[in-house]
């Protein structure tokens, strides 16, 4: 089972289509979605504050802005990136 992790901030439209996008996606392939608040830690902020929704498969970045549908589906199917 792989994780998707959505940064997002309060206020912002495509976070919150993000994430919707993200959900759906993650149930048909039975991953997870997380979302952290990227205002709420200071190297959150510099890393991803200009990025916003940021998404990331398994700790690893994917993508930001938008939800590419197929790409996420392409990646999750893939399953969780084998550890050393």
């Amino acid at each position: 089972m792989s994780t998707v992790t959505v940064y997002t901030r309060a206020g912002c439209h495509l976070c919150e289509v993000a994430i919707a996008t993200a959900s759906r996606i993650a149930a048909e392939t039975g991953s997870v979605v997380t979302t952290v608040d990227v205002d709420a830690d200071p190297e959150d902020q510099a890393e991803y504050g200009d990025l916003v929704p940021v998404i990331l498969v398994d700790g690893r970045m994917h993508g930001y802005y938008q939800v590419d549908p197929e790409r996420l589906r392409a990646a999750l199917a893939t399953g969780p990136a084998a550890g050393p």
